[in-house]
């Protein structure tokens, strides 16, 4: 069982940055593929970026690449999305996801285990 714990959104003009912060609970985080997706006003849950448990490669959405950057702290059970130049399509809730996988997933009903979500609001 993993419990995630998202921190970090807000509110913030347009062009500004926010770091996201997810925080995992167990001693196998290490072994998790992790995903952050988002889900704005009146729209599906949409996959933002993901960070492979093997190797540290990192997967992007076409609508944040260049822009945003995932990371994780495996010492720390922690997988953070730096969010730069931010627009205001990109305001919706953000969501850490995690996977027992070695592999690159992006449809979020592959993710086994969900935070709560953290809300980020950019304003023009």
């Amino acid at each position: 069982q993993v419990q995630l714990v998202e921190s970090g959104g807000g509110l913030v003009q347009a062009g500004g940055s926010l770091r996201l912060s997810c925080a995992a609970s167990g001693r196998t985080f290490s072994r998790y593929a992790m995903g952050w997706f988002r889900q704005g006003p009146g729209k599906e849950r949409e996959f933002a970026a993901a960070i492979l448990s093997s190797d540290g490669r990192t997967y992007y959405a076409d609508s944040v690449k260049g822009r945003f950057t995932i990371s994780r702290d495996n010492a720390k059970n922690t997988v953070y999305l730096q969010m730069n130049s931010l627009k205001p399509e990109d305001t919706a809730v953000y969501y850490c996801a995690a996977r027992r996988s070695l592999v690159f997933i992006s449809k979020a009903n592959e993710y086994d285990y969900w935070g709560q979500g953290t809300q980020v609001t950019v304003s023009s």
